[in-house]
C-alpha cells in the first residue's frame, strides 16, 4: 500500500499513540496475523532477532513493555517509500530508532525492519 505524505503522517501519529497507550491488544491490532519483525531489540528480549506471527509478536511486546514500563515513543520524522514508510523516533531508553514498516492493502503492518542508534 502506498501512502501520500498526509496519510503517512496520520498513520505514524496513530501508530505512536497506540504504542504509547501500552494497550497490548490495540498494539497488536496494528499488525497482520503473519507479521514479521527483524530487530536487534527483539534479539535482546526474546533471543531471536527474527519474530514471526502475532503470538510471537505478543510475547516480544509483553517482554518489551515489562522491561520498559515507562516506554514512550516521540515521533521525529515520517518518510514515505514504495509500499512502506519509515518512522524515526525516540524509543525505549530514549534511543534513536528508525523502523521501516511494510504495509498490506488494508494498512496493517506486515513487516518491520528496526534500526537503532
Amino acid at each position: 500500500m502506498d501512502l501520500t505524505p498526509e496519510q503517512a503522517d496520520a498513520f505514524a501519529k496513530h501508530h505512536v499513540e497506540t504504542w504509547n497507550s501500552h494497550d497490548l491488544d490495540a498494539i497488536l491490532g496494528l499488525y497482520t496475523d503473519d507479521v514479521e519483525f527483524i530487530s536487534p531489540l527483539a534479539a535482546k528480549l526474546t533471543g531471536s532477532a527474527h519474530v514471526v506471527g502475532k503470538p510471537a509478536a505478543r510475547a516480544y511486546f509483553e517482554a518489551g513493555l515489562a522491561k520498559y514500563p515507562d516506554l514512550s515513543f516521540r515521533l521525529l520524522e515520517t518518510l514515505v517509500g514504495a509500499e512502506s514508510i519509515t518512522l524515526m523516533f525516540y524509543g525505549a531508553g530514549e534511543r534513536l530508532v528508525a523502523e521501516v514498516l511494510f504495509l498490506d492493502d488494508d494498512g496493517k503492518i506486515r513487516k518491520v525492519l528496526a534500526h537503532y542508534a
